[in-house]
């Protein structure tokens, strides 16, 4: 049984997400932990814990908010119940917030996020740097679902040769073992002028153990002109990357496709760094 942690923010209640929870919970049982908190951005959540002297104290709520928030509460806690989901239930975020969330991903397998909830609180933001913010103090992979997305019956391993891209990989792999019956491409992602895959026998001899229908292949196109657009073709499938840390990131990142994915909404997409 995994544990698995959606993360609500204020108003917001990302149906996206527990049903992808749902869907797992369905094949394998899970833990379902909703943590609903005031309505801040996901960005802020992570980056203001970070590089100041004290915790940081989250705004008073108003009447309105407190409401929706426990509609939210009720509304969580009704499908925990209705689909026999084992749950629980964090909401005392009202002073202090971020080292408690950060506390909760330290002790969970995977969290879920809603991509309509990040791109609804980063107005005119830069996807890049929305991302990496919110990302980077997760201490646990994270899945952010598109707000319709169709349960993925394929996978995609985004690889350009990056210990952080074999990293996700194989935290996909010990953690969903559920999806590895699932028809798999490994894509290739570095610049056109490196003509071969890197180290490709080694991410063979990993990636044939564990994904019974496995092909490898290059993609010779400009990944952020049109990786999206590719990838709208796979609506079935879940992408899997890495390198959303704070010092390295890798080339899939730099180009800023899996950004350009998730503001989309194409296909849920799998993130893990160390």
């Amino acid at each position: 049984m995994k544990k698995i942690l959606i993360a609500f923010d204020g108003i917001h209640f990302s149906k996206s997400a527990f049903d992808f929870a749902k869907k797992l919970h369905e094949i394998s049982p899970v833990l379902l932990t909703g943590v609903f908190l005031p309505q801040i951005s996901y960005a802020n959540v992570w980056s203001y814990g970070e590089g100041i002297g004290g915790p940081l104290f989250v705004p008073s709520l108003d009447d309105s908010e407190t409401e929706a928030i426990e509609k939210n509460i009720s509304l969580f806690e009704d499908l925990c119940k209705r689909n026999d989901i084992e749950f629980r239930i964090r909401k005392d975020f009202t002073d202090l917030a971020l080292p408690e969330l950060r506390k909760e991903s330290r002790f969970t397998d995977l969290m879920l996020l809603g991509s309509e909830t990040f791109y609804e609180n980063m107005g005119t933001g830069d996807p890049n740097t929305y991302l990496k913010d919110a990302l980077h103090g997760i201490e646990c992979p994270a899945i952010v679902v598109p707000n319709l997305f169709r349960f993925p019956t394929s996978n995609i391993l985004a690889y350009d040769g990056s210990a952080s891209s074999v990293f996700a990989i194989k935290q996909f792999i010990y953690l969903l073992p559920e999806f590895l019956d699932n028809k798999t491409m490994l894509i290739n992602i570095t610049s056109n002028e490196q003509k071969s895959i890197p180290d490709e026998a080694y991410i063979e001899e990993l990636t044939s153990r564990h994904f019974k229908d496995l092909t490898i292949t290059k993609l010779d196109i400009d990944p952020k002109k049109y990786f999206s657009t590719w990838i709208a073709d796979r609506e079935s499938s879940i992408l899997i990357s890495g390198s959303f840390g704070r010092t390295s990131f890798s080339n899939v990142f730099k180009k800023s496709f899996i950004a350009d994915v998730i503001k989309e909404h194409k296909v849920p997409v799998f993130i893990a760094h160390k």
